[in-house]
């Protein structure tokens, strides 16, 4: 019957019709056919539909089947992975790397890999790996990196493998220190399975399991001293205060001929200039608060020293007194306290004529209580009191020190005695730790020296290298105990106390030119340590604490 335009061929004619065109191609003659191509495929690669196994390769393979879902590299001729390497092969299941050469594996070398569930990544020699490198395999399931050279891994390294269950660290050299903190823990709370990794270092640790470590055994927690603030001028001496509940620094400025007094602004947390006293060569500013009045006792070497009030009134301060020059003629240092109730100030003279002057405040000023050791060119002067017996102690260039103490009986002090046979002290300092008392003394030429007080008397219990010295401060900051050694010659060495050596160990260096003083000032819940320069800026330091295994 013949078809009409248009109408459709019954079904079962089309497909008989189809099934013969079938037969027809299978009888025609194999030169006649076009075989199926083989899959792409890079020469330094054996590949099938969806596997590729590469030999001798100088990069990535580029030039791959799309469906591949497993890939081997061995012997690779190259030794970095760089970031997004694969990415041009998204539906990889299977990853192997092993035996090369690889040394670096950069952050985000897998990025694209949402479908891997096996990356093996074996006998290589990569020494460390970027926090980064497994971020995004959200498929992954198992991952080795055994026998490489890891000595280290970075924090949270495994944290975007969320379905990992197996994981081979075997055959590395992992140092047990605080950087790997935070894999014994991961280790305790994953459900991964780890088969046993050992400790290579330290060697408290060598050959121990990572997994049976403690997180105590970690001692990760250290502090440092880290610049703050610069103040743009030199100053030679810094005392803080507290005024009317805001904290206040007192700085000497012999080259810019005044005493400043700057404020800490507790939002900027910051120091800020607050007012100037006018001194043409001040060696040490000396603040007093007393009965509810701020007086600054204002050293100087020539000119003659002063006492200044602040005065509410006009705010500003006000001269009310004169310091006898024929009794201080060469100040050098002065120290303020209470004795039951009473309120004293002493300056150290460091001139032939002059001597040590203690003052008394009354009613209407301060006023001379008591001359202390004349002639001895005393260079510094210590306030300690211990056991209620209220002391002083006064280092100078032509004798030891001396020890001074206070008579309730006459309110004055009378000598106790002499601190070693130490000559040429060009600063004494006090500090206790614990139930045991300590005094440093510091040398400009020689050696410096910590002394203990032991029953009737100081003995020595460290020397520390100081030539060029002009200050060494002992220092608390919460449960730590340092010392500040300053060098004209040097950087500025911070020691910290080991209780279990008793002694000072060095702990940091700091770069001060010409330090003067070191002054810790607490300010809320910033620790500051300021350092007076004599030939350069005026440097404020921040008291950090460090976790050395975040």
């Amino acid at each position: 019957m013949e078809m009409r335009r248009g109408r459709r061929m019954p079904r079962d004619q089309l497909s008989a019709l189809l099934l013969l065109l079938a037969l027809a191609w299978l009888w025609l003659p194999a030169g006649g056919r076009r075989p199926p191509r083989p899959p792409p495929c890079p020469p330094s690669c054996s590949c099938t539909r969806d596997t590729a196994f590469c030999v001798d390769s100088k990069a990535v393979p580029r030039n791959l089947p799309p469906e591949v879902i497993s890939l081997t590299m061995v012997n690779a001729a190259f030794t970095e992975i760089r970031e997004a390497a694969f990415a041009h092969i998204p539906s990889l299941q299977f990853l192997l790397l092993n035996s090369n050469k690889f040394t670096l594996i950069g952050d985000n070398a897998f990025a694209g890999l949402s479908h891997l569930q096996y990356l093996f990544i074996e006998n290589n020699d990569i020494q460390a790996l970027s926090k980064g490198t497994f971020r995004g395999l959200k498929s992954l399931t198992h991952l080795s990196l055994a026998n490489n050279n890891l000595q280290t891994l970075p924090r949270d390294l495994f944290k975007p493998l969320d379905i990992l269950s197996d994981l081979d660290l075997r055959g590395n050299t992992l140092a047990c220190d605080c950087k790997i903190k935070w894999l014994v823990e991961w280790l305790e709370s994953t459900n991964t399975t780890v088969p046993a990794v050992f400790c290579s270092s330290p060697g408290q640790f060598e050959g121990q399991r990572i997994r049976d470590l403690a997180l105590g055994d970690f001692q990760c927690i250290t502090t440092d001293f880290v610049v703050h603030q610069v103040l743009p001028f030199q100053s030679v001496s810094a005392e803080p205060f507290t005024y009317a509940s805001d904290l206040y620094i007192a700085l000497a400025q012999p080259g810019a001929s005044s005493c400043a007094i700057l404020k800490w602004d507790y939002v900027e947390r910051k120091l800020r200039d607050f007012d100037r006293i006018p001194a043409h060569s001040a060696v040490h500013c000396k603040p007093i608060v007393a009965q509810d009045q701020l007086y600054v006792v204002v050293a100087q070497l020539f000119g003659g020293s002063y006492i200044y009030r602040w005065d509410t009134a006009v705010d500003k301060f006000i001269k009310i007194q004169d310091i006898d020059s024929q009794k201080t003629r060469k100040p050098n240092d002065i120290e303020a306290f209470q004795i039951d109730g009473d309120w004293y100030f002493v300056i150290a003279d460091s001139s032939k004529a002059g001597s040590t002057s203690l003052y008394r405040l009354n009613q209407n000023g301060f006023y001379s209580h008591q001359a202390l050791h004349a002639w001895h060119r005393d260079t510094d002067v210590e306030y300690v009191e211990n056991d209620g017996k209220p002391r002083l102690i006064i280092s100078s260039s032509s004798q030891a020190p001396v020890i001074y103490q206070w008579s309730r009986a006459q309110k004055q002090f009378a000598p106790q005695g002499e601190v070693g046979e130490m000559l040429d002290v060009q600063m004494v300092k006090y500090f206790r730790v614990k139930r045991d008392q300590f005094l440093c003394l510091s040398r400009y030429i020689g050696d410096s020296k910590v002394v203990r007080w032991e029953g009737q008397r100081f003995v020595e219990l460290q020397t520390l290298p100081s030539r060029g010295s002009m200050v060494m401060q002992p220092f608390s900051v919460e449960q730590r105990q340092y010392l500040a050694l300053g060098s004209d010659f040097s950087f500025t060495h911070v020691y910290l106390w080991e209780e279990e050596k008793q002694k000072f160990v060095k702990f940091q260096e700091l770069s001060v030119q010409a330090p003067r003083a070191f002054r810790y000032v607490p300010a809320a819940d910033v620790q500051l340590l300021l350092a007076p320069s004599f030939k350069a800026n005026t440097l404020v330091y921040r008291h950090v604490v460090v976790d050395l295994s975040l």
